[in-house]
């Protein structure tokens, strides 16, 4: 048989594997990740994920030749070690992770990525950036991430480039969870679009979002809820999406400003619920405040849609 490379997409609600061969996705697997567990049971559930989408390509642990895997929080390349994905159980500390899947798997070589950064990754080796050599990866879900290609390549700077939902916007503006006011990620991430609803609401407005979530067995506003109360014409959740739209216009006009890029790709829970209408009204957004209003940027939703990340890691690990 031939080898295969796994990718993992690890988050803090869902582990998605991928097995690919010859650069294809040839099978794959999704599980939700152990809630309040600690990190022995979250790399048992990301080797099972991996033996069961080897399952599902058909191939067997004797044909894997290598793992890559994305997860949220600062990354040491060279030892794959992790720090501060306080959203993943037990990764609020330095973890070990590259060793631990090496040795979890029998000695077999493992990359570690940041899980925005392995998304853009894979959007530009497989998916919607293939034709294009330097472009913006921006990843809008619980918070905003970016993802840099120059040149081709992954830029990382000195290890935390393309933090773009920490780029203020608003100076004095809305608090973050970072500690800081007036970043991107307090108007655009799902944690910051549902404190402000729930001020919202407490402040006298009305709003079918929170009776969505409880129709769908939620406990927080998700994607899909956003994205159904839009299509109810829920007016506090235009006024949230609008001023989603807003502040990612105005961050990547800055962005563009700097770095004159060919193409920006959207991608991430939020961004691939809410779709093309979306993109529209960030780029209308955009649009006005760029330098070069002419030639603007390519804007494209993500192709691989929740497959992005894992795609990416495998992507990382030479598959």
């Amino acid at each position: 048989m031939e080898p295969v490379t796994a990718g993992i997409d690890l988050g803090g609600t869902k582990i998605q594997a991928v097995v690919t061969r010859g650069g294809e996705v040839a099978g794959s697997d999704r599980m939700l990740t152990p809630y309040g567990g600690d990190v022995q049971s979250v790399i048992e559930a990301v080797v099972s994920t991996i033996h069961a989408s080897l399952s599902s390509a058909g191939s067997s642990a004797r044909d894997l030749r290598a793992v890559g895997i994305g997860t949220p929080g600062s990354i040491e390349q060279e030892t794959g070690v992790v720090s501060h994905a306080a959203n993943v159980p037990g990764f609020g500390d330095r973890v070990e992770l590259g060793q631990l899947l090496y040795d979890a798997l029998d000695g077999i070589p493992v990359a570690v990525g940041n899980d925005v950064d392995v998304g853009v990754l894979g959007e530009h080796r497989r998916g919607a950036g293939r034709p294009f050599h330097n472009l913006l990866g921006v990843w809008i879900g619980t918070g905003v991430g970016g993802g840099i290609i120059l040149d081709g390549a992954l830029w990382h700077g000195r290890g935390a480039a393309g933090e773009l939902g920490h780029i203020v916007v608003e100076p004095d503006g809305r608090l973050c969870t970072c500690g800081r006011r007036g970043c991107l990620e307090a108007y655009a991430g799902r944690i910051g679009m549902e404190r402000r609803a729930r001020k919202l609401v407490k402040d006298g407005q009305r709003t079918k979002l929170f009776k969505i979530m409880e129709r769908r067995g939620r406990d927080r506003l998700t994607s899909g809820v956003y994205a159904q109360a839009l299509d109810e014409g829920d007016k506090l959740t235009k006024r949230l999406v609008d001023e989603a739209a807003w502040a990612l216009g105005i961050a990547l006009a800055s962005v563009q400003n700097m770095l004159d890029l060919e193409a920006i790709v959207v991608g991430g829970g939020l961004g691939d619920r809410l779709g093309q209408r979306f993109l529209d009204r960030v780029f209308a957004e955009m649009a006005p405040r760029l330098f070069v209003r002419d030639e603007p940027p390519t804007m494209l939703l993500s192709e691989l849609g929740d497959l992005a990340g894992a795609v990416g890691a495998a992507v990382l690990a030479g598959g």
